[in-house]
């Protein structure tokens, strides 16, 4: 019996010392009290909405502003909301459960403040995914140690899919004095208001902000570096992986406009194509009444971009609306209009095997770069040795991201702004035999968040890893405190300038240093290709 009674003290007093270390901890807001959980020294609020949910009537409208709480007490912010409706990667069949329309909220971490009148760093995460998946509540960009190096990290939700991106001719007409297309930019937008708004009340520095992103993350960076809109909401930017030429997810324009080479259908009409594939008839305000009546499992499709019976693409991707979205980032940048901030930029080594340029043959290939065809021969395979595979890799990678990355660094160092250039190749020696080309794309996320452990395959975790991953947070953290990646401890980056072409490398090994841009010749070939629209 008095075992029992100790082991049952014993009990009752670990369970306290659990308690004790998670606690919760208020905010006031401008909109109402928030609270979230302590931890260890961080403080996270997790499911927060920026938004009124984008259902009924408001879907595929102009995000609506959250609406204050003020008088319905306090909002407890301590689980992630429902993500974004999507087909999962990876698992088209499974189910929706975790899904809602009503996804438009973000999450804050930030280091337990003692001081009221701090003022931290405010990072903001975009995350990727193709436009059609992801969300904000992902283990690996959880931001406990971006907190620990005393900046703020926030991540986002934002519409996917035809829930994000979508044009219908009746929809264009309806209430005209609003947005129309890319309702995920403008969640994006709406978040980074939010935050203007409300995050000194969290200790953050509103004239602070950094946003960076991965795939769609980097091209929604890119975007929102040119869209009037977001000027002055955010004062740094990095992009990881997220091109900076046309073509790939850059905007196809919302009405019939048959001189963009990229987008020959415009996204009223693949809007109409996809009406007819849910069988519904004509282009009118019933059409569009029986659209926003559709469940949203319905409007996902299954992951669907084009009719499987006709061929004809039911999924836009981005939209250019001339009023919003006026111009591409590409455009943009060649026109000098866009937001003027320090920016980093980079790519991996071995983005993707193939999917952007196919061929069965080197041969085939070098067909395809036209009169640079010897040029492109003697750029990727100056032995003749190279694989098809390995080729393939290496032009997919530089025509998608690295020559945009350097096209858009370019752009950005003729004024004076600090531009940093990466390109990232590390790869854990266990998967060497994987990944033998270089590092695939998305790879340097959970390092750059410092959270090797969610890396994909559950690996053990490895003194580069953790060395890899400190390394990165770091030169990120920096970055966002002072617009400079450098610090003590830490290998030299050296600043990106046309008359000197350096880039921060991180080696197959872990190993980083600043190096003459090794692929230099590579991605001349691409550029003359894209210039004259070979590619």
């Amino acid at each position: 019996m008095r075992v029992i009674l100790l082991l049952t003290i014993l009990l009752v007093l670990i369970s306290s010392g659990n308690a004790r270390s998670e606690t919760h901890v208020t905010v006031n807001t401008p909109l109402g009290r928030i609270v979230g959980i302590e931890q260890n020294g961080i403080d996270v609020f997790k499911g927060i909405p920026y938004a009124e949910p984008p259902v009924g009537e408001l879907r595929w409208r102009q995000t609506v502003p959250v609406k204050a709480w003020k008088n319905h007490g306090e909002l407890r912010a301590i689980n992630f909301s429902d993500i974004c409706p999507q087909v999962r990667f990876g698992e088209p069949d499974k189910g929706t459960e975790g899904m809602s329309e009503d996804c438009l909220y973000l999450n804050i971490w930030r280091p337990s403040l003692t001081d009221s009148d701090t003022k931290l760093p405010v990072m903001v995460w975009i995350h990727g995914g193709a436009f059609v998946f992801g969300s904000g509540s992902v283990p690996e960009s959880f931001g406990d140690n971006f907190a620990r190096n005393g900046v703020i990290l926030v991540t986002i939700n934002y519409r996917l899919g035809r829930l994000g991106h979508f044009a219908f001719p009746s929809l264009t007409k309806a209430n005209a004095d609003e947005y129309k297309g890319s309702y995920a930019y403008m969640d994006q937008i709406t978040a980074l208001k939010w935050l203007q708004t409300n995050i000194a009340s969290f200790g953050g520095d509103k004239n602070n902000v950094t946003i960076f992103g991965e795939s769609a993350g980097g091209v929604s960076v890119h975007t929102l570096l040119s869209i009037a809109e977001a000027d002055g909401l955010f004062h740094k930017a990095i992009i990881q992986s997220g091109g900076g030429r046309d073509g790939v997810l850059t905007g196809r324009p919302i009405t019939e406009n048959n001189s963009d080479r990229h987008y020959p259908d415009s996204a009223e009409q693949i809007g109409v194509n996809f009406a007819e594939y849910m069988g519904i008839k004509g282009t009118d305000s019933k059409a569009l009444a029986e659209l926003k009546e559709l469940p949203f499992e319905a409007i996902l499709a299954k992951g669907l971009e084009s009719n499987p019976t006709n061929g004809k693409p039911i999924y836009s991707g981005p939209i250019r609306d001339g009023k919003f979205v006026q111009l591409t980032a590409e455009s943009a940048y060649k026109r000098n209009t866009y937001s003027k901030v320090p920016l980093i930029i980079g790519s991996t080594t071995a983005e993707v095997p193939a999917g952007f340029v196919n061929a069965s043959s080197k041969q085939q290939l070098w067909s395809m770069f036209g009169t640079f065809a010897s040029s492109a021969a003697e750029a990727y395979d100056p032995t003749g040795e190279r694989s098809i595979e390995e080729v393939l890799t290496y032009v997919n990678t530089d025509k998608v991201w690295a020559e945009p990355a350097r096209f858009t660094a370019r752009v950005f160092s003729r004024h004076p702004l600090p531009v940093y250039v990466y390109r990232f190749g590390y790869v854990p020696q266990a998967l060497n035999d994987t990944y033998r080309f270089g590092a695939p794309h998305a790879s340097e996320i959970p390092y750059v968040f410092n959270n090797p452990g969610t890396r994909r395959g559950g690996l053990k975790v490895t003194e580069t890893d953790i060395e890899v991953s400190e390394l990165l947070n770091t030169y990120w953290v920096n970055f966002a405190k002072h617009g400079n990646p450098n610090g003590i401890n830490l290998p030299d980056w050296h600043e990106y300038s046309e008359a000197s072409p350096l880039l921060l490398k991180i080696g197959k090994d872990g190993q980083a240093a600043s190096f003459s841009d090794p692929t230099e010749q590579r991605l001349d070939v691409i550029e003359k290709a894209v210039d004259l629209h070979i590619f």
